[in-house]
This record gives C-alpha cells, sequence and structure tokens, in this order.
C-alpha cells in the first residue's frame, strides 16, 4: 500500500475513535457547562490539569520507548512489551497506594479539604490509564486499528454515558424526590466529583477489555539487560511529555493561583476559559488521531529510500487540514457557541488563539521526528523545557494583567518557538525537504480569510455564517488548485520500497 496512504488510513481508523468518541466527550460540555456554575466547572478543568501532568510522569517515556526498541530488532518484542509493562505496573500500584494513605493532607494542600476522595479517584483513573496505555501502544504497533478504536469507542462510551446518567438523570430525580431510585444514587455533596466516577468506571472496563494484551505481557520476560537502555531513551521523553503538558495544561492548573482576583472569581475564571479551550476540540482531535498513527509509521518507514520526502509530504497535507479545521471553527463560531452555556460565552475571543496555538502544535509534533529517528531525545527534551520555560514566563507576564486572555497568548507564543528551534534542529541532524513557505502561506492564508470574514461581514451586511462560507470554500479552491495535482500524484506509490510496507 502506498505509504501515504498507509497512513492516512490508519489516521481515520484511530480518528474514528479519538474524533467521534472525543465527540461524544465533547457532548459533555454543554451538559456540564448547561448544569453547573463556572467555578464549579473549573474544578473539573483544575483536577484534569493536574492528571494531565501525572500521567506523563507515571509512564516514563515508556510507550515511545517500546516503538523505538520494538522496533530495533535487537530483543523479542514479547520481552521488550513484557520488560515496559511489569515496571509500570508495580509503579503505578505503588504510586496508588500512596495517593489513598495520604488522601486527606493533598486535598488540603490543593484547596479541597472536603474532598479527600477526589485525590484517591484521580489516582485510581491514571493507575488503570497508565497501564491500559501500554497495552494500546501494542496494539498500535501490531497495526490493530480496528480493536484499538473499538474499545475506545466503548470506553468513551460508558464515560459519557455515566455521566449524563450521573449528573442529568440522577440529580433531576433527587430535586424531583430525593427518596426515588434514581434520586438515591445523587448526593448533592459530590457534585462534579461525579464526572471523576464515570472515568473511573469506564477506565476499568477498558482495563478489562485489553485483558489478552496485559496476559501476553506477563508471558514474556523482564530482562534487565534491556530495561537499562530502554530506561535511559525513555526518561528524556519524560522530560519532553511533561514539559510539552507544562505547555499544554499549565495555564488551568494555575489560572486560579495567577489570576488577581478572590478564589470564587478565579475558578469562575477557569471555568470560562476552560469551556473556551473545548471549542478548539476538533483540532486537538485531528493531532491526537495523527499522533497514534504518524508515531509508528514514523519509526517503521524510516528506512526506506523516500521516507524524507514522504515525511515532507505528510506536513504540507497535515497543514492543509489544519488550517481547514482553522476556518471551519472559527468562521462557524456562532454555532459552535452555543456547545457552552450563556455564562461561559464571554471567553469566545480566545478560541482561534487557541486553535493557532494547537496548529502550530502539530507542526511541532510533525518536525520532532528528527530527535526520536536519531535518537537524540536529549536534544528533544532541550526544546521542550525551552518552550516550558516560555510558557511559565507568559503565563507569570500575561495572566495577571490580560486574563485567560494572556494564557491563550502564551500558547501560541510557546509553540510557534518550539517549532522554530526544531526545524532549525531538524535541518542539522536529519534534514528533510520541508517545503516551509508553502506550509507557512498555508497558514497565513487561512488566518487571512478569518479577518477577512470579520471585515466582510459589516461591509457586506450578510450573515456571519454566509461569509463564513464563502470564506471556506475560497480555501478549498486554492487547495485544488495549488495541490489538487500533488495529491492525485501522491496517490501512487512513491518508489519500489513503498512496496516492501506491510499493508
Amino acid at each position: 500500500m502506498n505509504p501515504l496512504k498507509r497512513l492516512a488510513s490508519q489516521t481515520a481508523v484511530y480518528g474514528v475513535s479519538s474524533v467521534f468518541g472525543r465527540f461524544l466527550n465533547y457532548l459533555l460540555v454543554p451538559v456540564l457547562t448547561y448544569t453547573f456554575a463556572p467555578a464549579e466547572y473549573g474544578v473539573v478543568a483544575e483536577f484534569y490539569a493536574y492528571m494531565g501532568f501525572l500521567a506523563v510522569l507515571l509512564m516514563f517515556g515508556l510507550e515511545t520507548g517500546y516503538f523505538r526498541f520494538r522496533a530495533g530488532g535487537e530483543w523479542p518484542a514479547e520481552n521488550v512489551y513484557a520488560t515496559v509493562l511489569r515496571f509500570l505496573v508495580l509503579v503505578n500500584a505503588l504510586f496508588l497506594l500512596a495517593a489513598i494513605l495520604l488522601r486527606e493532607p493533598i486535598a488540603e494542600l490543593l484547596r479541597h479539604p472536603g474532598h479527600p476522595e477526589y485525590i484517591w479517584w484521580i489516582a485510581a483513573i491514571l493507575t488503570l490509564d497508565s497501564v491500559g496505555a501500554v497495552a494500546f501502544a501494542r496494539l498500535r504497533a501490531e497495526d490493530r486499528a480496528g480493536r484499538f478504536a473499538t474499545i475506545k469507542l466503548l470506553e468513551i462510551g460508558v464515560n459519557v454515558g455515566l455521566t449524563i446518567f450521573f449528573i442529568y438523570l440522577c440529580r433531576r430525580a433527587f430535586e424531583t424526590d430525593p427518596h426515588s431510585l434514581l434520586g438515591q444514587l445523587w448526593d448533592p455533596d459530590i457534585g462534579v466529583g461525579y464526572v471523576f466516577i464515570a472515568n473511573l468506571v469506564a477506565s476499568l472496563l477498558k482495563l478489562m477489555l485489553l485483558a489478552p494484551q496485559l496476559r501476553d505481557g506477563f508471558r514474556g520476560r523482564f530482562q534487565t539487560n534491556l530495561f537499562n537502555p530502554l530506561i535511559r531513551y525513555s526518561l528524556p521523553m519524560v522530560v519532553i511529555g511533561f514539559a510539552g503538558i507544562i505547555n499544554e495544561m499549565l495555564d488551568r492548573a494555575a489560572l486560579k493561583y495567577l489570576l488577581p482576583f478572590d478564589d470564587a472569581t478565579n475558578m469562575a475564571q477557569l471555568g470560562i476559559y476552560s469551556a473556551s479551550y473545548k471549542l478548539s476540540i476538533l483540532m486537538a482531535l485531528f493531532i491526537q488521531a495523527f499522533r497514534y498513527a504518524g508515531e509508528p509509521f514514523f519509526f517503521s518507514y524510516a528506512k526506506q529510500q523516500d521516507a524524507r520526502q514522504t515525511y515532507a509530504l505528510v506536513l504540507n497535507w497535515f497543514v492543509i487540514c489544519c488550517v481547514f479545521l482553522f476556518l471551519l471553527v472559527t468562521l462557524y463560531l456562532d454555532l459552535f457557541q452555543y456547545f457552552v452555556g450563556a455564562a461561559y460565552r464571554e471567553g469566545l475571543d480566545v478560541v482561534p488563539v487557541l486553535l493557532l496555538a494547537g496548529l502550530f502544535l502539530g507542526i511541532y509534533v510533525n518536525l520532532s521526528i528528527w530527535y526520536k529517528l536519531t535518537d537524540r531525545t536529549l536534544l528533544g527534551a532541550g526544546v521542550s523545557l525551552a518552550g516550558a520555560g516560555i510558557t511559565i514566563l507568559l503565563l507569570l507576564w500575561w495572566v495577571p494583567i490580560y486574563g485567560y486572555a494572556g494564557a491563550a497568548w502564551a500558547h501560541l507564543v510557546c509553540y510557534v518557538s518550539m517549532v522554530v528551534m526544531s526545524y532549525l534542529l531538524g535541518r542539522r541532524y536529519y534534514p528533510v525537504p520541508y517545503e516551509i513557505w508553502r506550509v507557512l502561506g498555508y497558514v497565513a492564508f487561512g488566518v487571512a480569510l478569518y479577518l477577512a470574514s470579520l471585515w466582510l461581514q459589516p461591509v457586506l451586511d450578510w450573515h456571519a455564517l454566509v461569509v463564513g462560507t464563502l470564506c471556506l470554500a475560497v480555501f478549498l479552491l486554492a487547495v485544488l488548485l495549488l495541490d489538487g495535482p500533488r495529491l492525485r500524484q501522491s496517490a501512487v506509490p512513491l518508489g519500489p520500497d513503498a512496496r516492501t510496507m506491510r499493508d
């Protein structure tokens, strides 16, 4: 199969689970924002931000390490898998035990003394997800995208279904008759904590469905001589991942401490910002689907003669798709705004900025192959740390002055800086003939069309959706004229090496 077709098909399958599944999860945004006040919704955003940091630490970068050492062929694939899985099971079990024992002082530290149960619920979710991530990595490495997608969809479906069941059905039943069957399942003291309960049940179900992959991990052999180079390769990925989470989630973890208001107002502002962040979800979903398919693809295709040309073509089409998503959301923001409650819509101005930040994050994901394929993960960690430093500096500087808008712009500046650094280092250590001016041209064209739509609405006195549709059509026409012939050409195998790719 043509490599681009293979990557596109794998991205599409992973995208079904990510995009459709996360879209189901996305439907929770109106449920939560129409039910809870911004300050209450801010609690959910805050804890999920903490989970983002901990998830990176508890994986130890071993997901990427698994792909690297499995593809290397120096050790049996089943032993690589067994070594990674057994180590993560042990470490995560110890983490969960510590969270259970220390739940009360941790809750005090986080200013949630009335809910120490949140602490161990979150820890249990993280433990189940970390172990499950290794099993999912094996499915990805074996190109079993169908099973991957099925389990992901079931997990998300259960999570969404239980959240709606508790927060909508049980809560309404309690308000009507607290002694009814459903009403007794609702405890007002738990409140938004039912979001965590639903997530915990869904994560447990996922691990049960992954039982065959987990059993296989205990049939292989833990190899000490493999673990040492594996952990040396993987630990810099923790730094990279942790720095990435700083860039992606530190704002939601830190806003209540940086905003210059009282705690209640800060939590409300956090809730508004987090709801606006959800409106950039389409970009995040596409990047996530691409990551699932792209990482194993980049490793498996690296030895082909036309690998670098293929990577350049992948970036070009990736950016075209991202610019399309940017325009889709920004040009139709009058429709997307109804996914959040009216109390949250004052934050819509930051949505275009967050979408652009996500676009540059996606470009960075593509460019970052240089340090993964050349085993220069320490240099990659340096880029991520530099980005994290920019994020921290700008959050400390801009949030007290501009509020959550400063956090959105900090995202954008950070990811643009990381793209520049990664591109320059990649030119030295793993040169890829990226069409950088074409890529940047598409980004600039997309921003220009968005700004043109804002200018044309009052000038033409047309409805915003009509103007948006016109601008989107102009973009698609430009893509068809500029890159349509190249797309048809890329549908043909790029060379004899392409035939060696496994369907």
